[in-house]
């Protein structure tokens, strides 16, 4: 790992601006603003719509596995007899709340939210929200999720502008339905009002920022090499996504964009020679992110893909219609891009094309319920795929020695260069 490389600006511009924003969302709650936490498939756009400050609970979750204190939390909710080893990405910030407070708490801690809103895909998760409510008193408001018969398997193509075709019309009416039923609700908890033409500007300006970030993946999936880590490119990217429709996440998106077309023009890569292109499947390892960086000196291996970008680029901007039909449009369908086969599985093998990966590394996390169907498509492809089982936030869940080892003894078995893979071609994105 080249340690002496200078950060991407973009990324640490984003996290400085993150630690500001806390500081402010903090004393805010201190001085009795209200606050939502809300999980990263739902709908974050209504609370900025009405000018709530919301935390994400997953990005949460990330800050309390960075800081090395999952297991600390993680550990209080089995003392309290609540499962420990369950949802952990999702269940962090509620053991950190329900945990005995401490002066060492991550960024001084999360102020305990007027309000909780979550997505159910499942029973684990209705119960873990609801542990808000019946432990926490912090009113808990659900949305269902709903499936498809019929699946779009290229709905990057049409996600953009012909989304009432790519999700169903039943689906988007059930959740424009639960939005407009939870609208009332928010404004009751929390004193704000909602507004339909600040909704139409926050879409607005998250469209714009997802254009950038396209610009940006196909920039890095079209450079000779790969100019920035993965790990610089995290951050960059999802922190500005936790503040979509705003000037500030916009702008944001526009210098990442312009920072890295310099990088490739410049000629600049993460590693010399780059001899392996790989591609992370999964979410992020936010107790270890120096590992992306660990195998550039010993193997020439660069990471070039993440999801993240990916999905800044292909899953959020949606255009036309009614903005809270289209945001019904951004959410309802949320998981499936990233879970649900053939949706997925064909984006993923796409993608690795795009990328021209030699090889994939596959997290699988406990609650995964289609890692096969991926790992299946991308062999099928041609492509190698390494298998790691583990929660991305839980540091208990994974030996991070033995992590390394397993992934360099992978890859002196794999080929030097880029992915050469198999197949019919996935279909180009013809959308403007």
């Amino acid at each position: 790992m080249n340690s002496s490389r200078p950060r991407l600006a973009a990324a640490s511009k984003a996290l400085r601006h993150q630690r500001a924003w806390f500081a402010d969302l903090r004393a805010g709650a201190g001085r009795g603003r209200p606050l939502a936490l809300v999980n990263a498939d739902a709908p974050q756009e209504l609370f900025r719509a009405m000018d709530v400050p919301y935390v994400v609970n997953q990005w949460w979750s990330s800050i309390i596995s960075a800081k090395r204190m999952s297991g600390r939390y993680l550990e209080a909710l089995r003392a309290r007899g609540l499962p420990d080893d369950v949802e952990q990405y999702s269940a962090l910030p509620l053991a950190e709340a329900l945990a005995p407070r401490s002066d060492d708490a991550p960024w001084g801690g999360l102020p305990l939210p007027t309000v909780v809103l979550a997505e159910c895909t499942g029973d684990t998760m209705r119960r873990v929200f609801q542990l808000w409510e019946s432990e926490l008193g912090v009113p808990f408001l659900p949305l269902e999720s709903a499936a498809a018969e019929t699946v779009p398997a290229n709905w990057w193509e049409l996600m953009r502008h012909d989304w009432e075709t790519a999700i169903g019309s039943a689906r988007i009416d059930l959740l424009e339905r639960e939005l407009r039923e939870v609208i009332p609700r928010i404004e009751r908890l929390t004193g704000a009002r909602f507004r339909p033409e600040r909704l139409a500007e926050v879409m607005d300006l998250s469209n714009q920022q997802a254009e950038w970030n396209r610009r940006t993946r196909d920039l890095l999936a079209t450079a000779e090499r790969c100019p920035v880590p993965v790990n610089d490119i995290i951050p960059a990217v999802m922190i500005p996504q936790w503040h979509r429709g705003t000037r500030w996440a916009t702008a944001a998106a526009e210098s990442l964009y312009h920072e890295v077309r310099s990088l490739v023009e410049d000629g600049r890569s993460v590693v010399a020679p780059e001899r392996r292109r790989l591609m992370w499947i999964g979410r992020g390892l936010w107790f270890d992110m120096d590992f992306y960086r660990s195998f550039e000196s010993s193997h020439g291996a660069v990471f070039v893909w993440s999801m993240y970008l990916a999905l800044a680029a292909d899953a959020y901007a949606r255009y036309g219609g009614d903005p809270l039909r289209a945001l019904a449009a951004r959410f309802c369908a949320f998981r499936d891009q990233m879970y649900t086969p053939p949706w997925s599985v064909e984006w993923y093998v796409k993608e690795a094309r795009a990328h021209r990966v030699a090889g994939v590394v596959h997290l699988i996390s406990p609650d995964s319920r289609s890692s096969w169907f991926t790992t299946h498509a991308l062999r099928a492809a041609g492509l190698p795929v390494l298998e790691i089982r583990a929660d991305n936030a839980d540091g208990r869940s994974l030996d991070p020695a033995r992590l390394h080892d397993d992934v360099g003894r992978w890859l002196d078995a794999l080929p030097e260069g880029s992915g050469r893979l198999t197949g019919t071609a996935a279909p180009a994105d013809r959308s403007p």
